[in-house]
């Protein structure tokens, strides 16, 4: 395939200005002509590919394949290849076929090196004890495993093996740029192993890392990023002088506007703006726009930070050590402030400063709401807000993953056995906060927060209607599912398909799963029945995959506790009962998150609309800005859920009667 250059074809070189040390080192293609090769210094063992294609710039001009202004050691080079205006070298690189490199100042591997795969990031404790190796294909769900399981050593030991084994297969003194890659005006690129389809633009610095681009979803990097100590999953997009070191960024993520980004593991989906993140745990969808606004010490997913949230990770002690968490779905809002360590519950809206290391974990779907020098809590209230439904409604939409293959398994369900099982327990928690202090306690003391007698009450309330309507939701969605599949007998229809799903859940990195198989999964990577990263990626697609399966278990063990027998036993009565309990728990709650809806189209909604006119014409301009509320689609959708779930529930209830 490839051909000693002839001696013709070496005086042409000299003739156009190039050099080598050794032209005996230089090997071609059958096809390859000497007539775009200009101003080239070649060292060491060099393949050169054809040079047949003509290229289109924007403006209209054509630039034909070949290399012109470089110096070139130990490089091979494919079909189509375009190299022009090198200002100091490459060395020990493979680069594909129809790659363009223009107006960069060096592109070298140095040495041996594993492309970023296998380095350590001390997440979420800048003191130490938690360090993630990061590789290729690392998952959220392993990640976390491996962030806050520490008490499982033995399997820990393991899988740090297992990611230095492929670390070790990454190893080379050669790097590789893939197909159709664009790098244009760049300054140094160092260690860098860069995939098919990348676009790199202006970039100030990259150094050993991974760009794991692909056709389907390429990555892109703009002008005066600066990226060390990294790996970047397909199809995100960095631009803007953001800083980004010692980081794992997950596919679909976007940073830009001088984001900077140290010690971090991001997955799918994340967004950073602006701001500052060091040190934390950004599960998917942990987005930030806004100046000022600092993630530090965290782990965080499904996360909307406000302008200017902050936490401090130490208290001038012994330095930085301590760390926090908020669930799934939180949101800061402006100027808010967390004082670690602290446990936020899952979507909850912190507002103001909290400085007490609340724990609110047992009690989500609160506000966390600073009175004072005191952190208040008001439990449940975020079950009833429109905008926590328009944020479940808008994460599946935004997934910005095109890659076929999806690294994060995530789950988007807002009640899930894991949040349902939270609300069980903020409902037993209240009541036992009621019973310990008083009916008529004016306020009660919880973790650190206070909680007002109305709130308490309000949040029993909630707590029980949105369990109603999750243990309601899989009835019914069970008895239609087997019922499609002919079968007619009740007590047939709610057999579960297995064991697997009681007991406790949790939120594994996006991953909603009963901790059953996470202990299961850990107990054989210890004894060796799982010995490579493959198997334990397969494992998290089958949880995700059998997620409703596992659902039915969970939800019919606590449905039997509402029935007060087992499903073997329940009559038709008692379904009913629970599917009619259902419809008045979601038909309340959709009204409640329609009055909540109203709120953004009052008076005082419409301050500052119609800035010089009267009150018909500042209603007019609020109109036609924001619509009108029975236009609105998201209040359109309200309506039309309560309709559809009404004929649901009398469908339901004539094909029980039926039974």
């Amino acid at each position: 395939m490839y051909r000693k250059l002839t001696s013709n074809e070496i005086e042409q070189l000299k003739l156009q200005n190039c050099s080598a040390k050794d032209w005996q080192l230089i090997e071609v293609k059958e096809g390859f002509t000497t007539d775009y090769v200009n101003n080239v210094r070649f060292s060491g063992n060099i393949r050169l590919g054809k040079f047949t294609k003509e290229y289109d710039l924007p403006g209209g001009i054509t630039v034909h394949s070949g290399i012109v202004h470089a110096m070139l050691h130990n490089v091979e080079l494919g079909d189509d290849v375009r190299i022009y205006n090198v200002h100091n070298y490459i060395a020990n690189y493979r680069i594909d076929d129809g790659t363009c490199i223009e107006n960069v100042n060096a592109i070298l591997v140095d040495g041996r090196t594993r492309f970023g795969n296998g380095i350590c990031v001390p997440v979420m404790n800048e003191g130490g004890g938690r360090e993630i190796p990061i590789y290729d294909h690392l998952s959220a769900h392993l990640a976390y495993i491996m962030t806050l399981y520490r008490h499982r050593s033995k399997a820990l030991d393991k899988l740090h093996k297992m990611i230095d084994e492929y670390s070790k297969l990454q190893e080379s003194d050669m790097g590789y740029i893939g197909k159709d890659v664009r790098i244009l005006n760049c300054g140094s690129i160092k260690n860098v192993r860069i995939g098919d389809g990348a676009r790199i633009k202006g970039v100030s610095v990259l150094k050993n890392g991974s760009i794991n681009s692909n056709f389907a979803a390429p990555v892109k990097l703009g002008s005066g990023v600066k990226c060390n100590d990294f790996i970047i999953s397909s199809g995100v997009e960095i631009s803007d002088s953001t800083l980004i070191s010692c980081c794992f960024v997950g596919q679909g993520c976007i940073f830009g506007k001088h984001y900077s980004a140290l010690d971090s593991l991001f997955f799918s989906n994340c967004q950073g703006m602006h701001g500052e993140a060091t040190a934390i745990f950004a599960g998917p969808y942990t987005v930030t726009h806004h100046k000022s606004t600092l993630l530090i010490a965290g782990m965080f997913s499904f996360l909307n930070a406000g302008s200017g949230s902050n936490q401090s990770n130490h208290m001038y002690k012994l330095g930085p050590i301590h760390q926090g968490v908020a669930e799934r779905g939180a949101k800061t809002t402006s100027d808010s402030y967390i004082l670690w360590p602290a446990k936020i519950g899952a979507f909850t809206l912190v507002m103001g400063r909290h400085t007490k290391h609340s724990d609110t974990s047992e009690l989500p779907f609160s506000y966390l709401i600073e009175n004072a020098t005191e952190s208040y809590l008001v439990p449940a209230v975020n079950l009833r807000s429109v905008g926590t439904i328009r944020d479940a409604q808008k994460w599946p939409k935004r997934d910005n993953r095109k890659d076929p293959i999806k690294i994060d398994q995530i789950n988007f369900n807002l009640l899930s056995p894991y949040t349902i099982q939270k609300m069980w327990r903020g409902r037993e928690v209240l009541e036992e906060i009621q019973q310990l202090s008083g009916m008529t306690t004016e306020e009660y003391c919880y973790n650190n927060c206070r909680i007002r007698n109305s709130s308490l009450k309000n949040g029993l309330r909630l707590y029980e209607i949105g369990i109603s309507k999750f243990l309601g939701n899989s009835l019914i969605s069970r008895i239609e599912k087997q019922l499609e599949k002919g079968v007619s007998d009740l007590h047939e229809i709610l057999k579960p398909d297995s064991q697997t799903g009681s007991g406790e859940w949790v939120d594994c990195g996006s991953l909603i799963v009963p901790r059953s198989e996470i202990s299961a999964l850990l107990d054989e990577i210890e004894n060796g029945r799982i010995k490579s990263l493959d198997e334990i990626q397969e494992r998290f697609i089958s949880m995700h995959k059998n997620y409703y399966s596992y659902e039915w278990t969970w939800a019919l063990e606590h449905l039997e506790r509402v029935w007060g027998c087992s499903y073997k036993e329940v009559n038709k009565e008692k379904i009913e009962y629970t599917v009619k309990r259902w419809k008045e728990s979601v038909v309340g709650l959709d009204k409640m998150i329609y009055e909540d809806a109203k709120k953004e189209f009052n008076l005082n909604a419409q301050t500052g609309f119609g800035i010089d006119g009267d009150q018909e014409q500042r209603l007019k301009d609020f109109e036609n800005v924001r619509g009108t509320f029975e236009s609105n689609s998201t209040v359109k959708e309200i309506l039309a859920h309560i309709d559809r779930k009404s004929k649901l529930a009398e469908k339901v209830l004539a094909e029980i009667e039926g039974l």
